[in-house]
């Protein structure tokens, strides 16, 4: 986990739809799901947040890209 996600966790323990609305967005389902269940306690909404944190982990930007580049590809080549 990165330490993004476990800065959420330490959130989510205190408030778990807000670690869920930085997730995951606004208007997600995610975050009413989260929401009626922290309604019903502290438990099952942390639960829940704790799930979708583990669910969607963080991946940064420039490592998913890596992999299509590298020095040997012949840049410019047709063939």
């Amino acid at each position: 986990m990165h330490a993004r996600d476990w800065f959420l966790v330490f959130i989510a323990i205190f408030i778990p739809p807000l670690a869920v609305w930085l997730k995951r967005g606004f208007f997600t389902k995610d975050l009413l799901i989260n929401f009626l269940l922290f309604l019903l306690g502290i438990i099952p909404g942390l639960i829940h947040a704790l799930y979708v944190i583990s669910c969607h982990p963080y991946e940064e930007s420039g490592a998913r890209y890596s992999q299509l580049s590298s020095a040997d590809d012949n840049y410019g080549s047709l063939a």
